[in-house]
């Protein structure tokens, strides 16, 4: 007769995930990392915006113009696209956030998919443009230095471990 296996050989283990709230150290220098770090994306912006001006010209002399409404509104897509397929991304960080250390996770302590990731970043281009930016003030009253589209999209940027 062959042997059963056991209930516990049936439930395959995962990997357990660290919750991110249980270490303080990972909170500590959130602000002033967050600042450069998105300063340096900043950066990283203009210098895309500049080669895709270089593309615009080029491609609306080659066109006679009839392409100009649709490429402006591709214009638009870049800084979406670059902070959501970079937070995305299986380092779950833009470019300035992995200069300075800092990572996005999820509540559960997993990383964001891309959907979170495209959430969390029209989010934040909403709020900062309805309000000026001023809303970027909001971690120098919450808790663990999280911004108000963190709290809505449920992530929160914390460093590297």
């Amino acid at each position: 007769m062959t042997e059963h296996p056991s209930s516990s050989e049936l439930i395959p283990t995962a990997v357990p995930v660290i919750d991110p709230f249980s270490n303080p150290a990972r909170f500590e220098g959130l602000l002033w990392r967050r600042a450069f770090a998105y300063l340096v994306d900043l950066i990283v912006l203009l210098g895309l915006l500049f080669l895709y001006k270089i593309a615009l010209v080029v491609l609306t002399v080659a066109t006679f113009g009839l392409l100009t409404p649709l490429l402006i509104l591709i214009a638009a897509a870049i800084p979406v696209a670059y902070h959501t397929l970079t937070i995305g991304s299986t380092a779950a960080a833009t470019l300035g956030m992995r200069l300075f250390g800092l990572e996005v996770r999820v509540w559960s302590g997993g990383k964001p998919g891309y959907i979170q990731a495209l959430l969390h970043t029209a989010v934040f281009y909403v709020t900062t443009s309805f309000t000026g930016g001023l809303i970027l003030l909001w971690p120098l009253f919450s808790n663990r230095r999280r911004c108000l589209h963190d709290l809505l999209c449920g992530t929160m940027v914390v460093r590297r471990a």
